[in-house]
């Protein structure tokens, strides 16, 4: 079985991270009114990564996650785009509202989108007051759209490349076990379920690869595999 080649096997933070900026980059080039845009993703656990277009949006981002207060929590709880037309006039996040202002924005959207556990955001913000939820439905929701599915395909690529090595590493290893339990039967004069119960209880003692027991008994060749069984289940003995 070949594996992709090594540089598809690019890190999932790497990859995700690129993701996130070229959503970002494209977003702000369908929307000239807007002068810049955020991404967050969730996939597992807490943490939210955040990519962004400019320096002040990237903390501005940041902080609504950590506050629980802003445009992007609101969405998430909502599960549609939450627009704010004019800072100035808002009074649902003072302390987002506060932070906005201070950085030069005047309005902004954010819209959610959650597909197969993953939960991304993208957000767009501008100088000047007035919606801008229209962006966020029109070609920017769906590049967001685009890429989320393209993330889910990537975390199940990943999921299935895991698989794939897992399945070869047991494919190399079952020859070397079926020897090791076949050498324990002879010697021992006991059935295979119970030679290989005997392997497996020496790994979880020893603390090591059941692979590694099996070929340490092969090595043995049966010559004195009862003492050979005892040095590996008490190695400091």
């Amino acid at each position: 079985m070949i594996l992709p080649e090594p540089e598809r096997q690019e890190p999932e933070t790497t990859s995700t991270a690129r993701r996130l900026s070229l959503l970002t980059e494209q977003a702000v080039r369908c929307a000239p009114a807007c002068c810049g845009a955020a991404a967050t993703i969730t996939d597992s656990g807490p943490e939210r990564r955040v990519t962004a277009t400019h320096p002040d949006l990237a903390p501005l981002t940041s902080l609504q996650l950590a506050w629980g207060e802003g445009p992007i929590p609101s969405a998430l709880e909502a599960g549609q785009p939450v627009d704010s037309e004019d800072l100035l006039t808002e009074d649902r996040w003072p302390g987002y509202r506060a932070l906005a202002l201070e950085s030069g924005v005047r309005s902004c959207v954010t819209l959610p989108l959650c597909q197969s556990g993953i939960e991304v955001t993208v957000s767009l913000y501008s100088y000047r007051p007035g919606s801008l939820e229209h962006l966020v439905r029109g070609p920017v929701g769906i590049l967001a759209s685009q890429t989320t599915a393209t993330l889910v395909r990537d975390r199940r690529y990943r999921a299935a490349l895991a698989e794939v090595e897992q399945l070869e590493t047991a494919l190399r290893s079952r020859p070397v076990i079926d020897q090791a339990s076949g050498i324990v039967m002879h010697v021992l004069a006991c059935e295979a379920e119970d030679a290989f119960a005997l392997l497996r209880t020496v790994s979880q003692r020893t603390n090591r690869k059941l692979v590694d027991v099996a070929e340490a008994v092969v090595r043995a060749k049966g010559r004195g595999l009862e003492s050979e069984l005892s040095a590996l289940a008490n190695p400091g003995g």
